[in-house]
């Protein structure tokens, strides 16, 4: 039980950072008249956040490996907790992109933080599920976004929403300081404090391996377009360019977040029976998303509520996908440096979605505003980028194989000479 307990508490938290980190997806439009902000300034504004994020995954995955999760989970809630507060108290632009960059550091710091409870607190044959139900629950948050907080908008008001999220985010660190602890020990287990040098020839390694680079590629190309849907530009083009009102924009992320749970569980038992055909899997969920897209996109005119319903469904696919670049991780890097490779695959994606909403506010100011063309151009810019990491995974792929057979080799050959030989 006492497993559960500790899981479920550091999910709680990540649950708060997911709604921190979308709360502005659902009042994008609230922020664009508070602050005065242009669709650029508006996706400068997100983007911002993003690549502080992004930025921050290599130093916090070493941070990870130094401190442990409960002090990186804490750190990370406290500093949410701040940036959330400070957007609920100014009305000044400056102000609010510094508030999203306090929010965006703490955001790096929880879900890897996380992750690396999973291996300490649970069997090997059940981590790779435990870690697909920690990405799925964990988008509990965008619900909590799209619904009670878009009301608590709505009804009381910016400055009460963000008060409520400043709360709920206090309230999680409050409850991981009790109750989570790094291990069942009690204890960090890699406590060794590494030099400039070692630390960048860590990151070399880490990133030389093929596991690594392949669950970058694998997080880059199937979790972005879910994250620019819900982060940024999913309200604003179901309303503006879909014509649904915003009540019915707030419930398709509840959708969203229906079907990653679903996809979810389906994808955690999957890899665990077939890890080998995990790559494939996931080319499948490139290949889908790109698929759906072109069928919205193709349309002269607002897509039917089924077709976006569908859309939604299957781009949301990607979040689960993404995970699989964690286990690739996992399976690759010892538990010593296992922050740190986590912290680099995690980047593979925001990185990917923060170029992407920057092209696209930029794509949408140049044909003039919040409209049906604009969108549609603008969401053309994902095919960059499934087109690169479709390639990229083809090639690690090749790599990943030939390492584990390497290693298979090495381990027959190992336990053949360990053999005991009887005298002829």
């Amino acid at each position: 039980m006492r497993p559960w307990i500790v899981w479920s508490t550091g999910l709680l938290a990540y649950v708060v950072a997911v709604l921190d980190r979308t709360s502005l997806g659902v009042s994008g439009l609230d922020a664009a008249n508070r602050f005065g902000a242009s669709p650029s300034t508006l996706s400068t504004f997100v983007v911002l956040q993003v690549v502080v994020y992004a930025a921050a995954q290599v130093p916090a995955g070493l941070l990870l490996d130094r401190f442990g999760s409960r002090a990186m989970i804490a750190v990370g809630g406290l500093l949410m907790a701040g940036g959330q507060f400070a957007l609920a108290a100014t009305e000044s632009l400056p102000s609010a992109m510094a508030a999203r960059a306090l929010l965006g550091l703490g955001d790096a710091f929880t879900f890897i933080s996380v992750l690396r409870l999973v291996p300490y607190w649970f069997s090997e044959r059940r981590i790779p599920l435990v870690n697909q139900l920690t990405g799925i629950c964990g988008q509990f948050g965008q619900v909590l976004s799209a619904l009670p907080f878009l009301a608590i908008l709505l009804g009381r008001g910016w400055s009460a929403a963000y008060l409520s999220a400043t709360a709920l985010g206090v309230l999680a660190v409050v409850l991981v300081l009790a109750l989570v602890r790094d291990t069942p020990a009690g204890r960090v287990p890699n406590l060794h404090s590494a030099g400039v040098r070692e630390t960048l020839s860590s990151l070399n390694t880490v990133w030389l391996r093929p596991g690594t680079r392949l669950g970058f590629f694998i997080h880059m190309g199937t979790q972005f377009s879910v994250t620019v849907f819900a982060l940024m530009w999913g309200v604003p083009y179901l309303t503006a360019a879909q014509g649904m009102s915003r009540e019915a924009a707030g419930s398709m992320l509840v959708v969203s977040v229906a079907a990653a749970i679903s996809a979810g569980i389906v994808i955690g038992i999957w890899t665990s029976r077939y890890p080998h055909r995990r790559a494939r899997l996931v080319l499948g969920i490139i290949a889908s998303n790109a698929a759906i897209w072109t069928a919205v996109l193709m349309l002269p005119g607002p897509a039917p509520v089924w077709l976006l319903v569908l859309l939604v469904v299957i781009i949301s696919i990607g979040g689960p996908g993404s995970m699989v670049g964690f286990d690739f991780a996992r399976t690759f890097n010892p538990g010593s440096i296992l922050g740190t490779a986590q912290g680099i695959v995690n980047m593979g994606g925001f990185l990917a979605s923060l170029l992407v909403m920057q092209a696209m506010g930029a794509v949408i100011g140049a044909a003039g505003g919040y409209s049906f063309d604009a969108f549609r151009w603008a969401w053309c810019v994902q095919y960059a980028v499934w087109a690169f990491t479709a390639g990229a995974i083809l090639i690690t792929r090749r790599k990943a194989r030939r390492t584990i057979g390497e290693i298979e080799e090495s381990r027959y050959l190992l336990e053949y000479f360990e053999q005991p030989r009887r005298e002829d």
